[in-house]
């Protein structure tokens, strides 16, 4: 089984690279396809669904995967169920119940670093002077919830703590922690529905 996965930026590509065979079984293969931007993404993104549907194996997945960035979560999930549709692919939420999809539409809330946040453990291995009790902290409990952004958070914590003092440089925070997070410990609400996702569509698949 193979997945096509979908982001919208390079941070995103490069920590899924270390996080998806932490999820999927060694068997499964998968490819990371990343574009500049969200928006570069979602302009892309209907003839790029199109050109899968002329071709997809009945084995493979297309897997997309884009930041809320305090967008309304459900108008932006019905955006890209409606991209999917339209192309004529079958989605996880417009198919019957245990039947078998081809593409997974999954929003980050509200942006990848709050999936980091979800395993504060993996921040401190990566930046080892960054405190192991930070998720205690009222303002990090909620990893989906944190106010005034996510990546400018994870910003002032790690400058706190003598990193990043040119500001977040994000692919290389997001090489750097991704390497020690553990999916099944995360925190993250918006990071298990992705997890569950993945693994509902192998399920699916053997239906």
């Amino acid at each position: 089984m193979h997945f096509e996965v979908l982001v919208e930026e390079p941070s995103i590509e490069s920590a899924l690279t270390q996080i998806l065979p932490k999820i999927l079984p060694s068997s499964f293969t998968f490819k990371i396809h990343g574009f500049r931007c969200k928006t570069d993404l979602l302009a892309k993104l209907p003839n790029r669904l199109k050109g899968y549907q002329a071709w997809l194996p009945p084995d493979w997945k297309i897997v997309i995967l884009i930041d809320e960035d305090r967008e309304d979560c459900r108008e932006l999930k019905q955006k890209l169920e409606r991209m999917a549709i339209s192309a004529g692919l079958i989605t996880k939420s417009s198919c019957q119940k245990g039947k078998s999809f081809q593409v997974l539409n999954r929003i980050v809330i509200e942006e990848l670093e709050a999936w980091f946040f979800g395993d504060v453990e993996a921040i401190h291995q990566a930046y080892p002077k960054v405190s192991p009790n930070l998720a205690h902290q009222q303002q990090f409990r909620d990893p989906d919830a944190i106010k005034g952004g996510t990546w400018e958070a994870l910003e002032r914590v790690l400058r706190k703590a003598g990193y990043h003092q040119g500001g977040l440089e994000k692919y290389k925070a997001a090489s750097e922690i991704s390497q020690y997070m553990n999916p099944e410990l995360n925190r993250s609400k918006s990071f298990q529905v992705f997890c569950r996702g993945l693994l509902e569509s192998i399920d699916s698949q053997q239906v």
